[in-house]
């Protein structure tokens, strides 16, 4: 049997941002993602409190919800379990973000869709997983920063833990459980079988943390936080300019020479201080001072002109509003115009994973709340008065 995206169906039972970006990124990519809301608000994003477009509409929902299809739906009546469960019947996947044992109390676990569905992939993405002591603790993403480390690796050398100003823990979260579905898919065209896929906001940042576990078992110290700069190559940080800063990277002999080539420096090489990529780590602080002293003598933008003409890899630091107006971004194609129904062209970040045969695309933009339940009620088997009837009781919408 051959697997191929744009004939998965995955029923998308998330809220926020994990389970949604998971589920966007399948969409991106060509699976039938059918977003499953409560009936009355939907997802939490769509009332947050925060960016608005002008007639209104959560731009926090819109960011991790296109390429879906809407279904208001109340799990806790009978007929809107009934119907969830009609289209468990003919889908791939289904992904839940509850804490667990939601699941099982609404009976949507994955034991309950398996009798209905042998090969369904049923994935699960909490804060802290389904397993260990802290699985029935409420998950965020600044809660997996803290408790993972990573918040205590982020920030200026003695200063305060800082969390990390995107949200890794969550996209994270939301990237490897995709990876598992997929996993578990391709498992299942050889077998015939699906699977528990389990993924964590915790798990998701503390396998990020690559460089920062080798260091504490290499060294038995926990390390702490360094700024910008790298944990085991120096000199690869922001460094100062006339006017800013520029981003270097001259992580091995060839680029610091050449680094120190371009800033007129000859004596840092035969420095005994910065013999060494270790001398280098060791005396970070200083080697940083002696770099700063020649680079606040131009502005960043000739730096960066300066040291990719010689080869070493640079750049300056950038504000979104200059990132996404970058003639590299849009040769990308990261960032696009999508068509809203109400909010008529908005900008979007594009597909970031670009394939030669089946290229991800945007199909359509994040739906309005239960926007396509008749359709998919439909599809069910399900007649226009019955679906009258659904509505009426409250079990649709």
């Amino acid at each position: 049997m051959t697997f191929a995206l744009e004939n998965l169906t995955v029923l998308d039972l998330t809220q926020v941002m994990a389970g949604p970006y998971c589920c966007q990124l399948l969409g991106d990519l060509g699976a039938d993602v059918i977003k499953v809301e409560p009936v009355g608000g939907g997802d939490a994003t769509r009332q947050a409190t925060g960016h608005r477009l002008p007639r209104g509409t959560s731009a926090a929902f819109l960011a991790v919800n296109r390429n879906k299809r809407s279904i208001a739906l109340d799990l806790k009546t009978d007929a809107g379990l009934d119907t969830f469960y009609r289209l468990v019947r003919d889908a791939d996947v289904v992904v839940e973000s509850f804490r667990p044992g939601v699941a099982t109390r609404l009976g949507v676990d994955y034991p309950a869709l398996r009798e209905r569905n042998e090969r369904i992939v049923h994935a699960s993405l909490s804060g802290f997983g389904q397993t260990g002591p802290y699985a029935g603790r409420p998950g965020y993403d600044l809660i997996a920063q803290a408790m993972s480390g990573i918040m205590s690796v982020t920030g200026e050398p003695g200063g305060p833990p800082t969390k990390s100003g995107v949200p890794v823990a969550d996209l994270s979260a939301g990237l490897f459980c995709a990876v598992g579905i997929l996993s578990a898919c391709l498992s299942r065209a050889a077998t015939g079988r699906g699977q528990a896929v389990d993924t964590s906001l915790y798990d998701a940042a503390l396998a990020l943390s690559i460089w920062e576990t080798s260091e504490l078992w290499a060294t038995g110290e926990a390390p702490g936080r360094l700024g910008s700069a790298h944990r085991v190559n120096a000199p690869y940080e922001a460094l100062p300019t006339r006017d800013g800063h520029v981003t270097v990277g001259a992580n091995n002999e060839r680029l610091w020479r050449r680094l120190c080539t371009v800033l007129d420096r000859p004596e840092l090489p035969a420095d005994e201080r910065f013999a060494t990529n270790t001398d280098r780590v060791r005396h970070r602080a200083e080697l940083a001072a002696e770099l700063a002293t020649t680079l606040r003598t131009r502005d960043t933008e000739e730096w960066t002109g300066l040291l990719l003409a010689a080869g070493v890899p640079a750049g300056p630091i950038r504000d979104y509003a200059q990132s996404c107006a970058d003639p590299h971004t849009l040769a990308r194609e990261m960032v696009v115009e999508v068509d809203h129904p109400d909010e008529g062209p908005v900008r979007a970040l594009g597909v970031p994973v670009k394939l030669s045969g089946t290229p991800g695309r945007i199909r359509r933009p994040a739906p309005a709340l239960g926007e396509h339940t008749d359709e998919l009620l439909r599809a069910t088997g399900r007649t226009d008065e019955e679906i009258r009837a659904l509505r009426a009781e409250g079990a649709v919408a």
